[in-house]
């Protein structure tokens, strides 16, 4: 590709103070380098080359991806541009940097100034990461169309469409944004901001159990190499809490089948150690391989061959997980806690494999935080405890699947919450010392009853059982920041990021704690990360959305918007565009937009009411807002 603007010279100057030094892959204002992925900067440089012209898409993915590419190459160039414009600071109505042409393609319309005339031949070399090595889902389970109930399916239904803006609308964010508009002050004292900084650099051993290798020759046996991996992981979790810390499953199950370089998975999920292993069977034995690896020098640290007999499949399991972690606890010198509050009874064992086959797919339906998918977990997890009716962990992932269902309001609350308190129950029947089932309980005590200390107390439970469990640190930030304790609930937060460092839900949480602390800048860069990543993630798109209006960003939380698509038949799409437009004081736009919101309201179900307090809270209509606050108040109801 030629152009008559190509870069000949080395650095480039335009705007007032940006600077972009092509020989150090480095753009800077006034001196201060600023933080631009590799994708955002090769596409900067292409539209600096090509300056003045414009640049279709086309151009941009042979480009950036070549001309054969399996990625969604649109939605990565709506994210690229839309950072050059966040770093540049550019506006998208009143272009000064990039102009788009519609159905066209971007054009770069500044004019720029090359200083140092240094021949540029070829490109200089880039990082290696470009969208291809995004993370990829870990395991490949049938999505067969399963609810859960008759109720569940009917909603199944009537969401599928509008999966992507459900997500956005628990209803305290909602009310956060209410008690802005109509109070007019922050939530919280200016204080806070100071306290929200995160915590020093963990002293702990951190530590990486990566998928055990499938060996068999047989997919039909990777619920037990998915086993292994997760055994070892609880295994580990109960060596001194002080001195190990071990990375949360969901984050290492990303590499299943995208296996990276050990030294790129130490810099993502911070840590000195991994363990890796591989699993072979037969109709009668197996043999589990297992390794510790350093990570700075990849020196092999221990390693270990178990031969068992298979007369128990899971009881072989988890004394294999006991002896290796005994193992790497000698190695690493990291003595179990011997205090009674810290030492777990030993566990009910699992007795039936189909059980926990249907369990770890729960779980993995349950990561994904969708409608469908949570009550496709739902179904897993009731056909585990069909199999074995003492499952504590299937009671509690379903009592958590049937929470946030409510909690999401994509279900009734009052027909699902009590449901969800059942089974956490009776997990903790089965057994008191599952700190899943502690955070289960605490959800529906927060979410339902509005029982702030029996939540908090169970929370508390949890972590101390197991101070390595994510979601739990994650779930007691968001307690911790309804109580209007800011602090605590970014230093838990950022607790829940290091034990789960590549889980978008906790990383997205994180943000969302930081917008409700005022801090909207770091909410808006803290959520665009997440959707570098994931393009598609809903929840983050909408706090961007949220921060950008408290800013008074419009045109670019219209942007936002507008990256999810615009289906006009949509109630949700009309009501946000009512908030947004009510906020901008766009009076005009906003009553029309609230009248066809009202028009195709009946179409919800069960939240309606937040869509309509949505709508409501940002045209102005105070009474009927607080009347709805009320309402879902008086019906314990998340709305």
């Amino acid at each position: 590709m030629t152009s008559l603007g190509a870069i000949s010279s080395s650095r480039l100057r335009f705007g007032k103070g940006y600077e972009l030094d092509v020989g150090a892959y480095e753009l800077r204002r006034a001196g201060r380098a600023l933080k631009l992925p590799h994708i955002p900067m090769e596409l900067l440089l292409l539209l600096i080359e090509q300056r003045g012209n414009v640049v279709t898409r086309d151009q941009i993915i042979e480009r950036i991806w070549g001309k054969v590419v399996f990625v969604d190459t649109d939605n990565s160039i709506n994210a690229a541009v839309r950072k050059i414009r966040q770093v540049l600071r550019d506006d998208v109505e009143e272009p000064r940097f990039i102009q788009t042409v519609t159905a066209k393609g971007y054009r770069f319309i500044a004019p720029v100034t090359e200083i140092e005339g240094i021949p540029r031949e070829k490109p200089v070399a880039r990082p290696s990461t470009t969208a291809s090595d995004a993370t990829r889902e870990a395991e490949k389970i049938d999505q067969g169309q399963v609810s859960f109930g008759p109720e569940a399916q009917t909603t199944t239904q009537q969401t599928t469409a509008a999966t992507r803006q459900h997500v956005w609308r628990r209803w305290r964010m909602v009310l956060a944004i209410v008690l802005v508009v109509l109070a007019g002050v922050g939530f919280y004292p200016r204080l806070l901001r100071r306290q929200t900084n995160p915590p020093s650099p963990n002293s702990r051993v951190m530590l990486a159990v990566l998928p055990f290798d499938n060996l068999t020759g047989d997919a039909g046996q990777e619920y037990f190499s998915d086993g292994m991996t997760e055994e070892i992981t609880t295994e580990l979790g109960r060596i001194n809490p002080e001195q190990l810390g071990v990375i949360a499953r969901t984050s290492v199950m990303l590499y299943k089948h995208n296996p990276k370089p050990l030294d790129r998975v130490g810099r993502e999920l911070g840590v000195q150690y991994v363990v890796e292993g591989s699993i072979r069977r037969d109709s009668d034995y197996v043999r589990i391989t297992a390794q510790l690896i350093r990570v700075k020098d990849q020196t092999h640290v221990w390693a270990r061959q178990f031969d068992r007999e298979l007369k128990n499949l899971l009881v072989v399991q988890r004394e294999i997980a006991q002896e290796i972690a005994d193992e790497i606890q000698l190695t690493l010198d990291a003595p179990r806690q011997l205090n009674a509050t810290n030492r777990r009874v030993p566990v009910t064992p699992i007795t039936s494999y189909e059980a926990y086959d249907l369990y770890l797919k729960g779980n993995f339906f349950w990561n994904k935080r969708t409608p469908e998918a949570l009550q496709q977990a739902a179904v897993y997890f009731q056909q585990a405890i069909n199999k074995d009716p003492n499952y504590a962990r299937a009671y509690s992932g379903l009592a958590d699947a049937l929470g946030l269902m409510s909690t999401w309001h994509w279900a009734p609350q009052n027909e699902f919450m009590p449901k969800a308190r059942t089974a956490a129950l009776k997990a903790l029947q089965v057994d008191e010392t599952l700190a899943e089932a502690h955070t289960s309980l605490a959800l529906v005590a927060e979410n339902y009853d509005y029982d702030w200390p029996t939540a908090e107390k169970q929370f508390l439970r949890a972590i101390q059982l197991n101070p390595d469990y994510a979601t739990g640190h994650q779930w007691y930030a968001e307690y911790l920041s309804w109580q209007g304790r800011l602090g605590e609930a970014l230093a838990e937060s950022e607790r829940a990021r290091q034990l789960d460092p590549l889980s978008l839900i906790i990383a997205t949480d994180h943000g969302r704690f930081l917008y409700y602390s005022r801090q909207y800048d770091r909410a808006i860069t803290q959520c665009r990360a997440v959707l570098d990543i994931d393009p598609k993630f809903p929840t983050a798109r909408g706090f961007v959305v949220y921060a950008l209006v408290e800013e008074g960003r419009f045109p670019e939380a219209l942007d936002e918007l507008e990256q999810v698509g615009n289906p006009q038949n949509s109630p949700w799409t009309w009501a946000w565009m009512a908030y947004l437009y009510g906020r901008w004081g766009r009076t005009a736009e906003a009553e029309n937009a609230l009248k066809k919101f009202e028009d195709l309201a009946p179409r919800l179900r069960a939240d309606r009411a937040a869509a309509t307090l949505l709508a409501y809270a940002g045209t102005g209509r105070k009474d009927q807002t607080i009347g709805l606050l009320r309402k879902a108040y008086a019906e314990h109801s998340s709305l």
